[in-house]
């Protein structure tokens, strides 16, 4: 790849210096034609400038530049000496330049042009209309006396030049012989060279070298470019080297593979084993041990050696943080329980009504796992709130109740920041959520609150209706049914009361609290 890339540039910067030297060598033709040109034309115009009628014609009309008869003498002379001579352009003016007669070749004939061009080139390059001439001036002399001026144009043609061109003006594009490229892509381009004579550009994506003719007067603003694309000058050469290199690389690629496959051999099949046997880790989520020697090979040997040492830590850990985890729910748990003897098993019961209705509405697997232990602590907020709100033997006042309202924002911040409860914290936060919009801590409405804690909800008041208070006692089944039917729609999910209101009839939910508590502790993603 080096050697490609450094021939590469060679053949580049060979390319380049050869497309400059022919570059040069054109526009030094160019220069000596137009040289030669300029110097006929000073030729026929000294000829030209020793008319007598034209000269009688000019020295009348400097007298009297509203005679008609003689702007009538200078301009028939004018075409006249256009016609004879070939030239495109003719123009007379004042000694100070200022036109006053002039003729042009148009594509019906030679026509006079009254006044002559409003600004009047004396050498170089001027843009009459949509044409661009190429000017020469010589004085018209009567004796010792300057009468005026003679100027002649010739039609400046990109075409007559070998190479593709570019004449601009002021950086405007004027006239191009560049194929598939438009004027605001060049003048854009070119840009970029400023007054450089030689640069590099890019149109498109092609590499382009230009180089200026500024050398030969092109006149005020004006700017000649040529323009060579090195890119398909090069590609011929390229083409070759990516042939030859391409056979290499190819070749090289085939004997490496060759020899890789063979030196491979004596661990890729070690390896595939070990693979597959790590992978059982995605299923069971441990670090698997490995029972038998998989290579003679040392470097495996010791690698198959520091996973099974790795794996044994790392079950051993598991079954610690296991109990860990088992003892931490089972103390909250057992910590709300303490706080109020009238909610004791509130939470066990929750878990399994919430788990029978969403059994009925289809729910199955990690899903419904996630929400019974979510129900199981779905009210492990009301530990920060304080004991004469949490036991108040009457019923609560607005601003208590406004406290108790604070318990699943309380409980969501207790379990955040315990590994492995992510799951839950929809659960404990978002139970109390209204299926209208009116319920708390964050007014969600609808589809908006998680499923699981939606249904969580409607067990979680039909528990506490049917439960007994301080204040009151617990309502009937029935009576608690009515009420649920009552507010679905608005405070409930209808569909989460509908599921509860069928299984509920035949539901008879056992105090499982320890057995909630060890799947729980199952249900830990370590």
């Amino acid at each position: 790849m080096g050697s490609f890339w450094a021939i590469q540039k060679l053949v580049e910067s060979t390319v380049k210096s050869g497309l400059r030297s022919s570059l040069r060598e054109n526009q030094l033709a160019i220069a000596r034609l137009r040289s030669q040109a300029e110097l006929q034309n000073n030729r026929f115009l000294r000829v030209a400038g020793e008319n007598a009628s034209l000269k009688a014609g000019l020295q009348l009309l400097q007298l009297n530049p509203a005679n008609a008869e003689a702007r009538g003498t200078v301009e028939d002379q004018l075409e006249q000496l256009c016609e004879e001579m070939g030239f495109d352009f003719l123009s007379v003016s004042d000694p100070d330049g200022k036109p006053l007669a002039g003729a042009m070749r148009t594509n019906s004939g030679i026509r006079a042009v009254a006044g002559g061009p409003a600004a009047l080139s004396q050498r170089g390059l001027m843009t009459v209309g949509d044409n661009i001439y190429q000017i020469a001036t010589v004085p018209i002399d009567q004796g010792d006396e300057n009468l005026g001026l003679l100027s002649v144009g010739e039609r400046f043609d990109l075409s007559e030049l070998k190479t593709p061109s570019v004449l601009l003006r002021n950086g405007r594009v004027l006239k191009s012989s560049v194929q598939g490229i438009g004027f605001p892509a060049l003048a854009a381009a070119l840009r970029s060279c400023g007054e450089r004579g030689d640069c590099e550009v890019r149109i498109g994506r092609q590499s382009y070298i230009s180089l200026s003719m500024n050398g030969a007067a092109l006149g005020d603003g004006y700017d000649l470019r040529s323009l060579q694309n090195v890119d398909a000058a090069t590609a011929p050469v390229q083409k070759s080297l990516n042939r030859v290199f391409g056979t290499a690389a190819i070749g090289t690629v085939l004997i490496a593979l060759m020899f890789s496959f063979l030196s491979s051999q004596t661990i890729v099949q070690p390896i595939t084993a070990m693979i597959d046997h790590l992978r059982a880790s995605e299923r069971t989520g441990l670090l698997p041990e490995f029972t038998r020697e998989l290579s003679p090979i040392r470097e495996i040997r010791e690698l198959t050696s520091s996973f099974n040492r790795a794996a044994g830590a790392i079950r051993d850990a598991r079954a610690n943080l296991q109990s860990a985890y088992l003892e931490f729910v089972g103390s909250l748990a057992s910590a709300l329980d303490a706080r109020d003897r009238y909610t004791a098993g509130h939470s066990g019961r929750v878990s399994d009504l919430s788990c029978a209705t969403a059994l009925a509405m289809g729910m199955t697997g990690q899903e419904l796992n996630d929400l019974r232990i979510g129900a199981l602590l779905h009210d492990i907020g009301k530990i920060g709130i304080a004991d004469s709100v949490l036991q108040k033997p009457s019923r609560l006042t607005t601003e208590e109740f406004a406290i108790v309202k604070q318990h699943p924002e309380i409980g969501r911040r207790i379990l955040e920041g315990v590994h492995g409860f992510a799951p839950y914290l929809a659960a404990v936060e978002l139970h109390h959520e209204n299926w209208d919009g009116t319920g708390y801590p964050q007014g969600q409405s609808g589809k908006q609150t998680p499923l699981a804690a939606r249904i969580i909800h409607v067990c979680d008041a039909y528990d506490a209706m049917t439960s007994d208070r301080p204040y009151r006692r617990g309502m009937s089944h029935r009576e608690a049914i009515s009420v649920l039917r009552q507010f679905a729609g608005s405070q409930f999910d209808p569909h989460a009361v509908d599921a509860f209101v069928e299984i509920s009839a035949d539901l008879a939910p056992p105090d499982s609290a320890r057995e909630s508590l060890l799947e729980l502790a199952d249900s830990v993603n370590i």
